[in-house]
């Protein structure tokens, strides 16, 4: 390998304002790997690392290395002997160098690019791709997160979503989104969801933050509705459809399993065996023998099949552009759900009348914000907490999350390495 072309190529993507690349060479004991030395331009002054100030050069310490990205399949190293510097104001130190921080031994530039591929992959993968410690991986990320998390903006933010998710058994965290159009990301975790919690989230926000929500979609957790009513009286909150479609779904299930239990008691024929995800499923995505066995159970007079026609029929309501004519939709479809003898399909129809308000705030947010995007990032969320299994931390974990979905701003280098 030329040596001038490596530093000329260094030189071009990676320069280091009062430092020069000298040479290249491969080491003496593995040939995989390349060593470039640095040495300090000629009238520059090196910087104290304690408070950055310039300061005058009395003594070198003995040549150290920092790992670089990886050229060509090669494992790259920083090599150069740091000065001692006679600070006015710190007194004796070790100069700061460009492309390191502090004492570690991986440059910059490389804790960066171990953070953007613990993206696509785990962090053991990571680790053993590139020839480097887990630790070395999780300190990458965690750099790169408390970077963006330091330099984020938090302005412009319409429209708030806010869930749990389930972390381990028992064990609940409320994470709020940014769900406006072309801004969604994470922007906060709780480690519980209770009320005490979720106030937490406005308390660090602000009143700049939270003065400028609008909008704000849940499901009907109590604690999430009691909190939006205290700290953002005036906002509209639109409940999440999905989990609406769920207690209706859950209705359904458990008026099937009463059914069921009620046909093998009486001895009659199992009519409702294996036909649990059929009434669960959307019908437009049955299978043909799904289809076939719905057809030959609609003159069988089941209650299992009234409540599932019930509750396809209330997907009308989410139809409607007028929230006028979509109160009436609903008051009429829980009369309907009144008079049908179905006891779990009419709790479901009390807690929509008792919460009419919040569903009908769809509507006057011209739907344009709803469940589907909260769910489509708790799913990512979900995946990254699986990739990243046998955390043993919650801080780990929090990382990992901001990491993946915050779309947080990075640190920025002459060149990205990609």
């Amino acid at each position: 390998m030329n040596n001038l072309t490596l530093t000329a190529i260094l030189h071009r993507l990676h320069r280091f304002k009062g430092f020069r690349y000298v040479s290249a060479a491969f080491d003496h004991f593995a040939d995989h790997v390349v060593v470039v030395d640095i040495q300090a331009r000629k009238g520059c002054r090196g910087h104290c690392s304690g408070c950055g100030e310039p300061g005058p050069t009395y003594d070198h310490l003995p040549q150290r290395s920092w790992r670089f990205v990886p050229l060509w399949g090669l494992v790259v190293f920083l090599r150069c002997a740091l000065r001692r510097i006679d600070c006015p104001q710190c007194g004796p130190t070790v100069e700061k160098v460009p492309w390191a921080t502090g004492k570690l031994r991986l440059a910059d530039v490389f804790r960066l690019y171990l953070a953007k591929w613990a993206r696509r992959l785990s962090w053991s993968e990571v680790a053993e791709c590139f020839a480097v410690s887990w630790v070395d991986v999780y300190a990458s990320v965690r750099w790169v997160v408390q970077y963006g998390l330091a330099h984020r903006s938090l302005t412009g933010i319409l429209a708030i979503g806010v869930d749990e998710i389930q972390v381990a058994k028992s064990r609940f965290w409320t994470l709020v989104y940014q769900i406006d159009e072309g801004a969604r990301r994470l922007l906060w975790i709780g480690q519980d969801r209770t009320c005490a919690t979720f106030r937490k989230f406005f308390d660090q926000m602000g009143p700049a933050v939270c003065g400028g929500i609008r909008f704000v979609c849940s499901d009907l957790w109590a604690a999430y509705l009691r909190v939006v009513r205290e700290r953002l009286p005036g906002v509209l909150h639109v409940l999440d459809r999905f989990h609406i479609r769920q207690l209706q779904s859950e209705a359904v299930d458990q008026v099937r399993r009463q059914e069921s239990h009620a046909l093998a008691t009486a001895g009659l024929k199992p009519l409702l065996k294996r036909m649990r995800w059929t009434f669960l499923k959307n019908r437009r995505n049955w299978t043909g023998s799904e289809r076939h066995r719905m057809r030959n159970l609609q003159g069988a007079s089941l209650r299992t099949v009234r409540a599932f026609l019930l509750v396809e029929a209330f997907q009308h309501f989410w139809t409607y552009n007028s929230p006028t004519w979509a109160g009436k939709f609903l008051r009429g479809w829980c009369g309907r759900v009144a008079r049908s003898r179905l006891k779990p399909l009419k709790k479901v129809a009390k807690t929509l009348q008792q919460h009419r308000e919040l569903l009908l705030n769809y509507f006057r947010a011209k739907r344009e914000y709803s469940g589907g995007v909260i769910e489509g990032l708790n799913n990512k969320a979900k995946l990254t907490l699986r990739k990243s299994y046998g955390f043993r931390t919650d801080q780990a974990r929090e990382i990992a999350l901001f990491h993946v979905l915050g779309k947080l701003p990075e640190p920025q280098f002459t060149h990205e390495f990609l």
